[in-house]
Order: C-alpha cells, then structure tokens, then sequence
C-alpha cells in the first residue's frame, strides 16, 4: 500500500495546495470524508469547513466553501469556490459574519434559509480556523 498520495487544492484563482499527504478529511455537502492513500474513487459535492491534511505527520488546514472534490487511487483533487488559509483570515471579520448569519436564521422574514444556513456554516468554519492560527 502507497504511503501517501497527491492532495491538491484550488480555486478559480490560485492554487493552495499540492503536496503529497498522508491522509485528509474533507467537508462534502452531507458530511465528511476521510481520505487515505488507495481510497476508492468517488465524486462528491464539496461542502463549507475545514480541510485538514497530513504532511510528515504535521495537520495542516484550509478553509474552503462549495465545488466539487474528485478522489482517485492515487490523487484527490478538491476544486473549491473558495477556499483560505487559516492565517489569512481577519478573526474580527470572519465573527461579524457569523454573527450576521445567525441573527439572519433567528430573524423571521424572506431569507432563503438554505443560502442562510450555508453562509452561517461558512462563518463558523472561517470563524474557528482563524482562532485556531492564533493559538
């Protein structure tokens, strides 16, 4: 059994990561993934969360948000809308947002709750990966 496989991650705008890794989780639509080297090959809608990945038995993370992850023998592929580094994101910020977002599913009124329940889930992400890079 191979040790490791090619975990890359990206966005319409840049590459975040590819590097070889030893295992990772990823955040699909209805829950998440754990991937190891030789995993079957699926598709999958990805979710909002927290990406970890393991480099030489070191966590690494990445924030990302909708798109589409492809796991192959020997390759995952996560093509994310958006995805961020935990060091790149304002802390203060990310929280207004999750504090938006809540008051928003509280709030009667127009919203489509599912759009609502997806930024909140985003926020959160965002929100405790900043926390957790200020550690």
């Amino acid at each position: 059994m191979a040790a490791t496989f090619e975990l890359e991650v990206a966005t319409p705008d840049r590459l975040l990561v590819k590097d070889q890794v030893s295992e990772a989780q990823i955040p699909a639509l209805n829950g998440y993934l754990g991937v190891l080297p030789e995993h079957a090959p699926l598709l999958s809608e990805l979710g909002s969360g927290l990406l970890t990945y393991v480099i030489d038995g070191k966590t690494r993370s990445v924030v990302v948000s909708g798109g589409w992850v492809e796991v192959l023998q020997h390759s995952t592929r996560v093509l994310a809308a958006r995805a961020e580094r935990p060091d790149e994101i304002d802390l203060k910020r990310a929280q207004t947002s999750l504090d938006r977002a809540e008051r928003r599913l509280k709030e009667a009124g127009d919203w489509d709750i599912t759009r609502a329940l997806r930024a909140a889930e985003r926020a959160r992400a965002r929100v405790e990966a900043a926390a957790k890079s200020k550690e």
